[in-house]
């Protein structure tokens, strides 16, 4: 079939007029999607920094809270942005609404574990049942905490080793804190022969505890007849509180020390 001329100008004519209303039409789409995009961009970050600025302003509120909560509204005002973005262009941003909820939902299930573990380390920044710094256990957990993540907790052990533990794991059991109170008790045993001086050994101990400048005074140290044998042996307990960074070094030393006050006595007696 030939051409006509004159048909095909018609056709281009009216093919390019149908283009030009289109490039008009959307070229207005276009350019309210890149301002939208830009001002978001601009509000997002906004947005970012006032939420961060606003909880520093909260005394002892957690710098790792402030950056997360920070960041869920930066991305909740993009996620925003895109949806409008969309809707720019005659999408149905109802469907996409649902489609990010079913998305939301997939993710949530896959990542339950994930999503237990931030619960975990927000409850955890919130409530301090321990800090950066503090010695702790926690089931079969135990070291210095050095760093409270929204996933997961970085300690040290009392050897030195690295340790991340699960924030689940952290929270889901009691926490035994060494450090968060002020003062730490200190209980040393000691065996006595029968026929010795019980109340010769228990003003010794005291004595000994009263040397040593870690151990505090008020409570003062006391020392008890913790048990008592059937053939007259006697096991005597010394306590005393110390500062719980105190606590390690002064036990020892006092224990060192009664050692060697325990051994001139006996040489006394003897």
């Amino acid at each position: 079939m030939d051409l006509d001329p004159a048909n095909a100008v018609v056709s281009i004519q009216n093919g390019w007029a149908q283009l030009s209303a289109l490039a008009v039409s959307y070229s207005m789409s276009v350019l309210g999607a890149v301002l939208l995009l830009v001002a978001g961009w601009f509000i997002a970050g906004l947005a970012e920094r006032s939420v961060y600025a606003g909880l520093s302003q909260i005394p002892g509120f957690d710098q790792t809270l402030r950056r997360f909560f920070a960041m869920v509204v930066r991305y909740a005002v993009l996620v925003l942005v895109v949806i409008m973005v969309l809707g720019q262009f005659g999408v149905q941003t109802a469907s996409i609404i649902a489609a990010l909820g079913a998305i939301g939902l997939a993710v949530g299930l896959a990542l339950q574990g994930t999503l237990q573990n931030i619960a975990a380390g927000i409850m955890l920044l919130v409530l301090r049942p321990l800090r950066i710094g503090e010695t702790v256990e926690v089931g079969a957990v135990a070291g210095t905490v050095e760093e409270i993540g929204l996933f997961a907790t970085q300690l040290r052990t009392a050897d030195g080793v690295y340790l991340l533990a699960p924030n689940s794991t952290l929270w889901n059991q009691p926490v035994r804190n060494y450090s968060r109170n002020r003062t730490r008790k200190a209980e040393i045993t000691i065996g006595v022969k029968p026929g010795e001086d019980i109340d010769a050994a228990l003003r010794m101990l005291v004595e000994t505890a009263r040397s040593d400048p870690r151990v505090q005074q008020d409570p003062a140290p006391e020392a008890v007849l913790a048990e008592l044998g059937d053939d007259g042996a006697a096991k005597l307990a010394l306590r005393f509180w110390t500062s719980p960074g105190d606590f390690g070094k002064a036990k020892a030393e006092v224990s060192r020390k009664l050692r060697g006050a325990w051994a001139a006595r006996l040489e006394s007696a003897a």
